[in-house]
């Protein structure tokens, strides 16, 4: 769509500095924008690239929007959160495909399919499933007996609800997404691993997103949970028992054993690993390629292997970096002392 900046300042609750008229037809980064097209800088990383942008408007806050006075700006306390608002109206968000229920979708007949759902074909709704209103099933999606799928909900291609599981409303679950499989769950005993039986589900808050390919375990009894609003990225493995908390943002890659519990608002870096059986406290932050053995109180920042705190552990990676150097000093002064005895 096309609109005029002051109207897009309007819709994103910006301060216009420039000329309203201009026509803006789209979004682009920094770099690749065009006349026409609006971008935003949050990172000072890429401040540079402000000078030499072609865009028609830039969306800045107010102090970097002081260091550009010859630009037309859109000045906003939030420039990524208003780009964001920009992308809604201008680009919107990925149009579903119209299914309806496709004849080669098998659907059991004991099903409750909601008003206005969409089952794409050879995906598999099996006995007793509930299926909320307005719910887009992808091609070859499998949802399991006696699941629970809200209204709102999106599945794509692949994705896999087992048996019993809960979907809120509004869950997205992208590509060869799984729910519910067995978690890692065996007695050893006389040097063999016997399988213990996964009585439990796992149940997944409203508006929840996951990125394609994450797993979540179903707990041994009770629920594995996912908390109301909690983001994945692609590869994130939940294990049994654990319960997310709300609002919770795992990059891709995060890994969680099983009946760990953590606060609201928890950040995980890329490739982070929680041992089982920690809390980790609301708000805490875990750097990426961190290795968690302890519980972390809420609002802690750490990171590292084993994870620590965060300022401790670039102190102890700045020493690590002259430990070339101190190794020389040390061989030295161990020379030194033997040559004078």
């Amino acid at each position: 769509m096309s609109i005029t900046l002051q109207q897009l300042a309007d819709k994103i609750n910006a301060q216009l500095r420039g000329d309203g008229s201009v026509i803006i037809t789209g979004c682009a980064t920094l770099s690749e924008a065009c006349p026409g097209e609006v971008t935003f800088l949050a990172n000072a990383k890429y401040a540079d690239q402000l000078e030499t942008s072609r865009a028609a408007a830039v969306i800045l806050c107010p102090d970097d929007a002081a260091k550009a006075p010859d630009r037309t700006v859109l000045i906003s306390d939030d420039p990524y959160f208003a780009f964001r608002q920009a992308m809604v109206h201008l680009v919107g968000f990925r149009a579903q495909p119209d299914f309806g229920l496709d004849d080669k979708a098998v659907i059991a007949d004991s099903v409750t399919l909601g008003k206005d759902c969409r089952v794409g074909p050879y995906a598999v709704i099996d006995q007793r499933a509930k299926i909320g209103d307005r719910c887009v099933i992808y091609p070859h999606v499998y949802i399991g007996a006696d699941a629970v799928i809200g209204e709102d909900c999106i599945l794509y291609p692949q994705v896999t609800v087992y048996d019993r599981c809960v979907l809120g409303n509004r869950v997205t679950l992208h590509a060869g997404c799984s729910i519910g499989q067995d978690g890692f769950g065996y007695a050893t005993h006389d040097g063999a691993h016997h399988k213990i039986p996964l009585a439990g589900n796992a149940v997944i808050e409203d508006d929840v997103e996951m990125g394609a390919h994450c797993s979540v375990d179903r707990a041994t009894l009770g629920s594995t949970t996912i908390g109301a609003g909690t983001k994945f990225s692609n590869g994130v493995t939940i294990g049994h028992g654990c319960h997310v908390g709300e609002h919770n943002l795992y990059v891709a890659q995060v890994g969680l054993a099983g009946s760990v519990t953590t606060g609201q608002y928890v950040a995980m870096g890329g490739k982070a690993g929680i041992a089982g059986h920690l809390k980790i406290g609301k708000l805490a932050q875990i750097a990426a390629f961190s290795a968690v053995f302890r519980d972390v109180p809420d609002g802690a920042r750490v990171g590292g292997v084993p994870a620590q705190d965060l300022s401790e552990m670039w102190r102890i990676l700045s020493h690590l970096q002259h430990l070339p150097e101190l190794s020389k000093k040390v061989r030295a002064l161990e020379r030194k002392l033997k040559s004078d005895q």
